[in-house]
């Protein structure tokens, strides 16, 4: 039975901020990646490079603007691949937009899913702080993720 992670945060940002830097590279550098390529429109390939041992690749599984965004990964790790991350963002009011994590399709609860959990965690509490204040961290001091 496949396993999914699951993670809400409440972000103060409107609803379009949002789905912007969830799904847009220049802004998921910000936050995530060290470099990141591809399109926001379901078919698109998306590179998600963090190191030269990291160069992960994901194809869009689902884009609805404003609404929701998922990539299922295709090359990455064992683990990783085939499962699928996505966001579902929502406004909850005039300055609040609730965003509701996924990552789905892990094969086993083993100690890269558990960590992964922890990493998303932290992951998106800088996307909040991307977004609420404009901070960025810098890739190389995101290494506790």
């Amino acid at each position: 039975m496949p396993h999914t992670i699951l993670h809400d945060v409440h972000i103060k940002a409107d609803v379009s901020s949002v789905f912007e830097s969830i799904s847009e590279p220049k802004h998921l550098n910000n936050w995530w990646t060290n470099k990141c390529s591809g399109v926001a429109k379901k078919g698109s390939k998306y590179n998600l490079y963090f190191t030269d041992e990291f160069d992960w690749y994901g194809e869009v599984t689902h884009c609805v603007s404003d609404k929701s965004f998922a990539i299922t990964m295709t090359k990455s790790d064992a683990d990783w691949d085939y499962t699928t991350f996505g966001f579902e963002v929502e406004s909850i009011d005039k300055e609040t937009t609730r965003l509701k994590f996924y990552h789905k399709d892990w094969k086993e609860t083993n100690h890269h899913y558990r960590r992964t959990s922890y990493c998303w965690a932290l992951l998106l509490n800088n996307l909040r702080d991307y977004l609420e204040v404009g901070t960025i961290v810098p890739f190389e001091n995101r290494s506790d993720v």
